[in-house]
C-alpha cells in the first residue's frame, strides 16, 4: 500500500480504511477491556456470589483477563512480525468476540475466569498491530495524526461499554460486544497488508524474535525505557481513580464518589487527551516534547488531587476528568515504541509494551499496599506516584526522538 503524507494527500488519505478499521478495532478492545469492571457486581451475584465474594472473586477474574494479556502480547506481537500485522487484527478480534459472546452464557465461576483469560490474550493484539499498520502506511510526517484518530476513537468505548452495561443485562452487555467485533471483521476484508511488511517478506532476515529484546544492551534500553514512559497512566488509572471512593473519603469530598463514574470521567478525558497529544505531536514535530508536556501534565494532576480537600463530588469527577486528559499520550508512547524498532521487530515491541505497562498495576499495586501500610493512604499514593514520575522522566530522556524516523529498515541481530 502506497505511504502517504497530509502534504501530498490531505485528511481524505489519512483517514484511510486501515486507520478507520484500526479506530473501531481499538474501539471494540477498550469496549471489552473495562466491560468486566463494569458489570462485575451483578455477573458475579446472578452466579450466586454475595459480599466479599464479590471482591475477591472479581480481582480472581480480573487477575485472569491481565494474564491473558500479558501472555498474549508476546503471541501476537512475535505473530505480528513473522505473519503480518493484518492477519494478527483479524485473529486477535476474531478471539475476543466468540469469548465475549460465550461469555454472556456461562453459569459457573471457572468458565468465566477462562473465559476472560481468553479475552485478555484476544485483547492483547489489537492495540500493537492497528499502531504497527498505521505507523507504516502513512507517511512519517503524518504518522501522529493517525495514531491520533486511532487512540481517540479507541478509549470512547470505555463510554459506550458504560451505556451498555447501564442499559441492558449484563450478559446482552458481552452479546453487543462480541457482535460489533464479528461485525468489524466485515470491514477488515478490504484493508491492504502493510507495504513495510510485503517488502519484508522476501528478505532473509530474523522476524517477531522476542529474545533479541533481551541480548543486546542498546536495544533492551530502548524497550525497557519505551514501557517505562507507559507507567504514570496506569498509575492514574490503576491507583487513583480505582481506589477514589477510598480517596475522597480520606480527602473528605463532599457527595458520593462512584468508582464507576470516576473510570467514566477519566476515559472522557483521555479522549480528548490522546486527541491532542497527536494533533500537537504534529505541530511540534517531537514525540518527546509531547510526552514530556503531558508527563507534567499528569504530576500537576496529582497534585490537584491531593490538594482537593472538602471539594464537591462536581469538582472531584472534574479532577478526574483533568487526569485522563494529561494521561491522554497512550498513542503517542505506543507510537514512541514503535518507531524505535525495525520493521522485523516493530509489532513485537508494539505489541508488548502497552500490555507490560497494564501489567505493572500489579507490582504499582503491590507496592501502594506496602507503603500504605508505612504512610497511610494518601502518603502511599504520593510515594508510589513519585517513583513513578521520576522513573518515567528519566526514561523519556533517554529515548531517541522518532518523528522524523524513517521506519523502512531492520533490526540486525549477531
Amino acid at each position: 500500500m502506497e505511504r502517504v503524507s497530509t502534504g501530498e494527500a490531505g485528511w481524505g488519505k489519512i483517514l484511510s480504511l486501515p486507520v478507520i478499521v484500526a479506530a473501531l478495532g481499538y474501539f471494540v478492545d477498550i469496549y471489552d477491556l473495562v466491560l468486566f469492571s463494569i458489570v462485575r457486581v451483578p455477573s458475579l451475584k446472578s452466579l450466586g456470589l454475595q459480599g466479599p465474594e464479590l471482591i475477591n472473586r472479581g480481582v480472581f477474574i480480573l487477575n485472569m483477563q491481565m494474564i491473558g494479556m500479558l501472555a498474549g502480547g508476546i503471541l501476537w506481537g512475535v505473530l505480528g512480525d513473522r505473519k503480518g500485522r493484518l492477519k494478527i487484527m483479524f485473529g486477535s478480534i476474531l478471539l475476543y468476540s466468540l469469548a465475549n459472546l460465550a461469555n454472556g452464557m456461562i453459569t459457573s465461576l471457572p468458565a468465566y475466569a477462562a473465559l476472560r483469560f481468553i479475552a485478555g490474550v484476544g485483547l492483547a493484539g489489537e492495540l500493537g498491530a492497528g499502531i504497527t499498520l498505521v505507523a507504516e502506511v502513512l507517511h512519517k510526517s503524518a504518522r501522529g495524526y493517525g495514531t491520533m484518530i486511532v487512540a481517540s476513537v479507541g478509549v470512547s468505548g470505555a463510554i459506550l461499554a458504560n451505556f451498555i452495561a447501564a442499559n441492558f443485562d449484563w450478559r446482552n452487555a458481552f452479546f453487543i460486544g462480541g457482535a460489533l467485533g464479528l461485525l468489524l471483521l466485515i470491514l477488515r476484508i478490504s484493508v491492504a497488508e502493510s507495504g513495510m511488511f510485503k517488502g519484508m517478506e522476501k528478505k532473509e532476515v530474523s522476524k517477531g524474535n522476542f529474545l533479541a529484546l533481551f541480548t543486546d544492551r542498546s536495544r533492551f534500553g530502548r524497550y525497557i525505557d519505551s514501557i517505562v514512559i507507559g507507567i504514570p497512566t496506569w498509575f492514574v488509572v490503576g491507583i487513583l481513580i480505582t481506589f477514589s471512593p477510598e480517596f475522597a473519603k480520606a480527602l473528605k469530598v463532599t457527595g458520593p464518589i462512584s468508582a464507576g463514574n470516576s473510570v467514566m470521567y477519566c476515559y472522557l478525558g483521555l479522549v480528548f487527551g490522546d486527541f491532542a497529544s497527536g494533533l500537537l505531536s504534529q505541530v511540534l514535530k517531537s514525540r518527546k516534547k509531547v510526552v514530556m508536556i503531558f508527563l507534567g501534565l499528569t504530576t500537576l494532576g496529582v497534585v490537584w488531587y491531593f490538594l482537593a480537600g472538602g471539594v464537591s463530588a462536581a469538582t472531584f469527577y472534574a479532577i478526574c476528568t483533568f487526569l485522563g486528559f494529561a494521561s491522554g499520550y497512550w498513542a503517542i508512547f505506543v507510537t514512541v515504541a514503535a518507531e524505535q524498532f525495525g520493521t522485523n521487530l516493530r509489532a513485537t515491541v508494539a505489541t508488548t509494551v502497552p500490555n507490560f505497562v497494564r501489567g505493572m498495576v500489579v507490582p504499582i499495586t503491590l507496592l501502594f499496599q506496602w507503603v500504605r501500610g508505612q504512610l497511610g493512604l494518601e502518603g502511599g499514593a504520593i510515594a508510589v506516584g513519585v517513583v513513578c514520575m521520576i522513573v518515567a522522566f528519566i526514561s523519556l530522556y533517554r529515548l531517541e526522538e522518532t518523528f522524523h524516523k524513517d521506519l523502512d529498515y531492520f533490526e540486525e541481530f549477531l
